[in-house]
């Protein structure tokens, strides 16, 4: 019905854009539209950019591209464009550039705005992502999903949803974006982490003897025959300022990594230090260096803005699972006055993005958290002011080639996450970031109210059936997770 209508809108807009365009009075400066997509780089394969005029009774809108090629769309809230024009479009002008030129009408009068151009790049983004959507109400195990988008069109499709069982949809990671190995962690009376491989799923009792609780954090070792894990005491509580509406941090957290093969976990004195809190660890491309955070232990709630998270690494020996002797600190907190967030290195191996904020390690409700930029060849840090705005920017991912990343920010109205991709080029400079498409990105986001959490690429879709997720989660058979002390 949604195709009808936009192939309805394009038959109209075309029939009376002769005397449109004739009449319309010219104004200076390009048209402040919403989502911004003025003068953002985007993949050759990325959903029609929909927007609206605010302000506008209608608008009007010519999509041109470098042969001249063009789509026209527009209407009373927002454009509508054809998926088959658009990927026209898209085709013609990579390494190039889209030129759009925008018409309003205001008070029975037409606007029209300077053009302004949108980048194709040549560079390939991933099949689409992953990502939690989560209402706002910490409390209780509220509505709340795993799902998946593909970029190229609009679809979302629920990969696991807690409608069917009592629980929280926690942490989940693909295989570095390879939807065939999959991990989702479950919290609550059903608690379980699920693994698929190759179709498969499995529920893990992944708490032992030895380790200080369930495993969370995931994040995948290039083999594939590991996962490193964060095992935590998280509370929360809530401010009375209106600014500060939520605080999540850990009682206590060490790091241990998941043998695949052995079913066993691994951790090391070294990583799981008493009155050290070890978090957030992860593989390096090559998958011989495990990065990590960590912070002195401090009284909570009291000492939590004293709390500073320093980024670490230890070598790993992936042929024998051996985490290695030396934990050498590589960026300070006090350097930057604040504390280092998830970590997450490029596959390429060059760079290492992390989210700083003023104190502890849950950066999502933090409105002075950005994304910064670590080189691991110069050792140089710099903070990703291309991206980065006056609110919260965090939780972020890189695409499989290293040249998209994307990430969640609350910069549209402080309260809701929303996703943001942004091109990466070969000297390391982010482009303009760009809100991830809606067909009606008006009435979608007024209309939604929960946040996107945690995103992750997929490089095809995720073959997860969420009947038999649901059963196993529900099932109260878990298999146990061995252990052993890294040699």
């Amino acid at each position: 019905m949604k195709r009808f209508l936009c192939f309805i809108t394009s038959l109209l807009m075309l029939a009376a854009c002769g005397p449109r365009e004739r009449n319309a009075t010219q104004v200076q400066g390009v048209p402040d539209i919403w989502p911004d997509y003025v003068g953002v780089t985007v993949p050759a394969t990325i959903a029609p950019l929909d927007f609206t005029l605010p302000g506008a009774d209608a608008l009007d809108v010519r999509v041109t591209a470098p042969d001249g090629y063009s789509l026209r769309s527009g209407g009373k809230t927002a454009t509508c464009f054809s998926e088959k024009g658009w990927k026209s479009l898209l085709k013609r002008s990579v390494g190039d550039s889209l030129m759009v030129t925008v018409s309003g009408l205001f008070d029975g009068v037409w606007r029209r705005y300077e053009p302004f151009r949108i980048f194709v790049s040549g560079d390939e983004i991933d099949y689409g992502l992953t990502y939690r959507l989560i209402e706002p109400g910490y409390q209780i195990y509220s509505h709340m999903g795993i799902y998946e988008r593909e970029l190229g069109s609009f679809r979302q499709r629920a990969l696991l949803e807690n409608t069917r069982f009592a629980g929280c949809v926690n942490c989940h990671a693909s295989f570095r974006g390879d939807p065939s190995a999959f991990t989702v962690h479950i919290r609550g009376d059903h608690g379980a982490t699920l693994l698929t491989r190759d179709g498969e799923i499995r529920a893990y009792d992944t708490k032992t003897d030895s380790t200080l609780g369930f495993c969370v954090y995931p994040y995948w070792h290039p083999s594939g025959n590991y996962i490193a894990y964060s095992t935590c005491s998280t509370r929360q509580s809530f401010h009375a300022q209106p600014d500060k509406l939520i605080e999540v941090f850990d009682l206590d957290s060490d790091v241990q990594i998941y043998d695949v093969v052995r079913n066993q976990i691994i951790t090391a004195p070294q990583v799981k230090r008493h009155g050290i809190w070890e978090t957030f660890p992860v593989f390096s491309a090559d998958g011989r260096t495990l990065w990590f955070t960590a912070a002195d232990e401090v009284q909570i709630p009291s000492g939590l803005p004293d709390s500073h998270y320093n980024l670490y690494k230890v070598s790993f020996d992936p042929e024998t699972g051996t985490i290695g002797q030396e934990v050498e600190l590589v960026l300070a907190a006090a350097d930057f006055n604040g504390s280092i967030c998830f970590p997450r290195p490029s596959y390429d191996g060059k760079y290492l993005m992390f989210t700083l904020c003023d104190y502890g390690t849950f950066p999502i409700w933090h409105h002075e958290a950005d994304l910064w930029l670590l080189d691991l060849a110069t050792g140089e840090t710099r903070p990703l002011d291309e991206v980065n705005s006056p609110d919260t920017d965090s939780y972020h991912n890189w695409s499989a080639n290293s040249r998209w990343f994307v990430f969640s920010s609350r910069r549209g109205d402080g309260l809701f996450t929303r996703l943001y991709i942004a091109h990466f080029d070969e000297n390391g400079v982010a482009g303009k970031p760009f809100l991830l498409p809606q067909r009606d990105p008006k009435n979608y986001d007024e209309d939604l109210f929960r946040s996107y959490n945690v995103p992750e690429f997929t490089t095809g879709p995720v073959p997860f059936n969420s009947i038999q997720a649901q059963q196993a989660i529900n099932s109260p058979d878990r298999i146990p997770f061995g252990f052993r002390w890294s040699e």
